[in-house]
């Protein structure tokens, strides 16, 4: 099967757009980006206009997205909707539609106009042509398909030419009349083997549909199209988070109307600098905490901290899934021998990392006693105790400081008993009205703690013993939130803030070199 190039993956050499005069496959731009009817929307251009298109080469995105009809007289026009100036396309001559001008003075493209300014000074921009279904019948649509390979072929253009559609039917028109073509399905209601089978190259789908985990789209979908050569695309994508975990997962192409805000994401990425996504969760399911991440510590004991609360295992009260977000829970409400009960979540036996760079973006619960933690132990704690395994805390906070985000490590040497840890302070203004990413970057040599990519704190290794540095060996995650406490219950608790959420939008771990 030939594919789309994984965009995120090409190495940059030294571009070669094709004329008539030089038919050599292109290397695209090194990136992912497809702007969605051109780059239109920051300098307020047309969408679909050739202004939009030449802004997107301009920007040197990947790809430049485009809509294909045909007009009642067989003339190929570039435009979004079925109408133009409520006129319906399919049942009106090209010269009236035209009478009408884009916005910006331009005269409302062909087919051809388009492809010649895509073919004129574009070294790296793919030309992503979407052949809108017919509203006439599948067999207008096969013709439509058929007349645009035709003058794609004319302008020898094929090697810059990518095709999408909506109606597979149209797809396969294309690869019967060009077996070389690249093709990708819309729809979004065919699993990788189905577009395998189908001779399709790629699932370019809403967003939204890679995010599910039912059947058709289970927990390994991503997974299955990148061992069946299927290229990942995703459509239309404008949120900064939702641009980021399509980055972190690798997809070979991004359609977006933001195309300079998702270049600004890319250069600040994890990818960008050379880490790869190795294991995560991105709660992107209902109900309980998916099992093959996620165990219980449950109990109420105090924990070592004198905590209030009782902590259940697989109970939606205290830790649920819903709306792509873990909600962990804590509840005035008596079990056993505690009156609060909460959740604490923990990779062991699970999942364990030695280095890499570990993000969790989450929403922190507001009120005094509240003691919401993100952190990590050794893996060896049941043999060798606390503190002598490690301990990292990549964020913890207690409500009654609302502006402070602590980073802290302790060790043998180090430690809260002794009064010694490392430990580091940030304060930001939100941290119970907005998500922000709190993280580690943990190597041989250094932690170091940041929020939202601001650094606060930095653990250097002092080349010493393991009671000073216990971290270079295998830790597990915790997700908890506790209440009360010696710290967290310091100033006391104020019972009327029950119940209090910490909402966890994703964990990510990545490794050098380790992209799953």
């Amino acid at each position: 099967m030939r594919l789309l190039l994984p965009a995120i993956l090409v190495v940059t050499f030294a571009a070669c757009a094709v004329t008539k005069t030089n038919p050599s496959r292109p290397v695209f731009a090194s990136n992912p980006v497809v702007a969605h009817r051109g780059a239109w929307k920051k300098l307020h251009l047309p969408e679909n206009s050739i202004a939009a298109l030449r802004q997107a080469i301009a920007l040197n995105c990947n790809g430049s997205e485009f809509d294909v009809r045909m007009t009642a007289d067989d003339s190929l026009i570039i435009n979004h909707d079925p109408h133009y100036h409520k006129l319906p396309i399919e049942k009106t001559p090209y010269a009236l539609l035209a009478a009408f001008p884009l916005s910006n003075g331009e005269k409302l493209p062909t087919l051809r106009d388009y492809l010649v300014a895509g073919l004129i000074n574009n070294p790296s921009t793919q030309l992503v042509c979407e052949i809108k279904p017919s509203e006439t019948s599948i067999d207008h649509g096969r013709k439509i398909a058929a007349r645009v390979v035709a003058l794609v072929k004319e302008l020898n253009a094929q090697a810059m030419v990518a095709y999408i559609s909506f109606d597979i039917e149209i797809l396969k028109t294309i690869r019967s009349v060009d077996p070389s073509a690249n093709t990708q399905y819309l729809q979004g209601n065919k699993s990788p083997a189905e577009l395998t089978a189908a001779g399709i190259d790629g699932a370019d789908y809403h967003y939204s549909v890679f995010k599910k985990q039912s059947a058709p789209y289970d927990t390994n979908w991503i997974a299955s199209a990148k061992s069946l050569g299927v290229s990942l695309n995703a459509w239309t994508v404008n949120d900064p988070a939702d641009m980021d975990w399509l980055i972190a997962h690798r997809f070979n192409y991004i359609t977006t109307n933001e195309p300079e805000l998702l270049l600004g994401r890319l250069a600040n990425a994890p990818v960008a600098k050379g880490w790869q996504l190795s294991w995560s969760d991105e709660f992107n399911y209902h109900g309980l905490p998916d099992t093959n991440n996620w165990a219980y510590e449950t109990g109420g004991n105090g924990w070592g901290n004198n905590e209030l609360q009782y902590y259940t295992g697989h109970d939606t009260s205290n830790a649920k899934v819903n709306n792509g977000q873990l909600h962990i829970v804590a509840l005035k409400q008596p079990v056993e021998n505690r009156q609060y009960s909460s959740a604490r979540l923990v990779t062991k036996n699970k999942a364990e990392f030695t280095y890499g760079l570990i993000e969790v973006r989450a929403k922190l619960p507001v009120g005094k006693g509240t003691w919401p933690a993100i952190w990590m132990l050794g893996k060896n704690i049941d043999k060798a105790g606390w503190p002598e395994c490690g301990e990292i805390d990549i964020m913890e906070h207690v409500g009654y400081q609302p502006d402070s985000i602590f980073g802290t490590v302790h060790t043998q040497a180090y430690n809260h008993v002794k009064g010694t840890q490392k430990t580091r302070a940030i304060y930001i203004p939100d941290p119970y009205t907005a998500f922000h990413v709190y993280s580690i970057e943990w190597t041989p040599e250094k932690i170091d703690f940041m929020v939202d990519g601001v650094l606060y704190n930095h653990v250097l290794k002092e080349h010493r013993t393991t009671q000073e540095w216990p971290f270079d060996q295998p830790f597990y995650l915790i997700l908890n939130l506790a209440i009360g406490g010696n710290w967290g219950g310091k100033m006391g608790v104020d019972d009327q803030i029950f119940p209090a959420t910490m909402e966890i939008d994703y964990v990510r771990v990545y490794e050098q070199g380790k992209a799953r």
